[in-house]
């Protein structure tokens, strides 16, 4: 069994439809995964969330397999969407100046992977 954080800074949905399947697939296959939303990512928490959105299949099953870990405190006030990704009930990250430090999960053990 791995360990793997995916760090995700693009806020393409067809960058992001890969975080979801990977996460996902790594998962079903027993790994430990969690998705840090950060940069441009954190503004498609709203989008994510909505019904008609192409994703929000794939997102609602990371999210009831609790795989995402929160998205950047500093990155979603910055971009105006803090309120939004409190509402949708997720952790605002903040252990590096603002940020999620990569560190800590390095420390847990996990591999680390930015898209």
């Amino acid at each position: 069994m791995r360990k793997v954080a995916m760090f995700v800074f693009n806020g393409s949905p067809m960058c992001f439809v890969h975080v979801l399947l990977n996460a996902l697939d790594m998962h079903d296959r027993g790994d430990t995964v969690q998705i840090v939303m950060e940069g441009e990512s954190t503004q498609l928490v709203a989008e994510l969330s909505k019904p008609d959105n192409w994703l929000n299949g794939l997102w609602q099953k990371a999210c009831a397999q609790n795989l995402v870990a929160g998205a950047c405190k500093a990155c979603a006030q910055k971009l105006g969407v803090k309120q939004g990704i409190e509402d949708q009930g997720f952790a605002l990250l903040d252990d590096m100046n603002g940020h999620p430090g990569m560190a800590a999960f390095r420390d847990d053990g996990f591999e680390i992977i930015t898209f």
